[in-house]
Formats: structure tokens, C-alpha cells, sequence
């Protein structure tokens, strides 16, 4: 985890909201991905997606069977679904996400009986680093704009 809030400071460092995420297999680290949909102009360039992108050009290929996803902040519907096509066995998160969590927050997509892969998932992991991360990310980004919400 602590390799994935490192990549979340990148994603800070760029202006991104600061997620980051890192594959392991083997004991291994073979992806890596932050935010940055902003910078891309893609608004599927989550950390989680970006991570498993790298894993599987790394290795060759789409599934990552025998991997695990380390994310700072609890997957979205759109990288849950990212992460049961790459067949990802596990999934370990940070901070839960109570506006948009699908990983049991508002649903859980990775354990879905309508799916035909489950994931596992472990959360609280470094809960409180990863959520401060955030949420000083936030008080920042409010306290630069104006009342009529220009920046300053």
C-alpha cells in the first residue's frame, strides 16, 4: 500500500485527486497507475485502470489471475468492472468511498452474483493515511476558489 500512495503523490503532484494504485504477483510489483484523466483527457484513466494496463502489457496478457490490486481508495463501478475482466484475484484498499464505493460501500460489483468472476477484497488497509490524503487534497483545492467558485 504504501507503493500505491506513493503513486497517489504523483497523481497530486499533476493537480489529479490523488489515487494511486500498484499490481502485485509473485511478490512483485508489475503495474503501476495513478490518476490522471485530466492530463489524459480520458475520463476512464483511473489508477486502478491504469495499473492493470500496465500489468498486463508487462506480462502479456489481460488476465491477471494471480494478482493482487493494492488501491488507495475504494474502486468505482467503472474499475470494479475493469478489475473482473482482468480476472484480478484480490483487491486491497485504503479509504472507503461512500459516495461511489463498488467494492461495498454503495455496492459491491466484485462480488456480485450476476458476474461470472469474484474478487476478493481487504479494506482499511493504511485507511487513514490514504483518507488524509484525500481529504487535504480537497481542503486545498475548496480553499483556492472564490465564493462565486472561480479560482483564485
Amino acid at each position: 500500500m504504501r507503493e500505491a500512495l506513493a503513486c497517489a503523490a504523483l497523481a497530486e503532484s499533476e493537480s489529479e485527486v490523488p489515487v494511486g494504485a500498484v499490481v502485485v504477483a509473485g511478490g512483485a510489483i508489475i503495474g503501476r497507475g495513478w490518476n490522471r484523466p485530466i492530463a489524459s483527457h480520458d475520463p476512464t484513466h483511473h489508477a486502478e485502470i491504469a495499473a492493470i494496463r500496465d500489468a498486463a502489457a508487462g506480462t502479456g496478457n489481460y488476465r491477471l489471475t494471480d494478482a493482487t490490486l493494492y488501491v488507495t481508495l475504494e474502486p468505482c463501478i467503472m474499475c470494479a468492472g475493469a478489475i473482473l475482466n482482468a480476472r484480478l484475484q484480490h483487491v486491497v484498499f485504503g479509504a472507503r468511498d461512500p459516495d461511489r464505493g463498488a467494492a461495498g460501500s454503495v455496492v459491491n460489483v466484485l462480488d456480485s452474483p450476476f458476474t461470472t468472476h469474484r474478487c476478493d477484497s481487504t479494506t482499511g488497509v493504511l485507511a487513514d493515511e490514504c483518507g488524509a490524503l484525500l481529504t487535504e487534497f480537497f481542503v486545498r483545492k475548496r480553499s483556492s476558489l472564490h465564493a462565486d467558485g472561480t479560482r483564485c
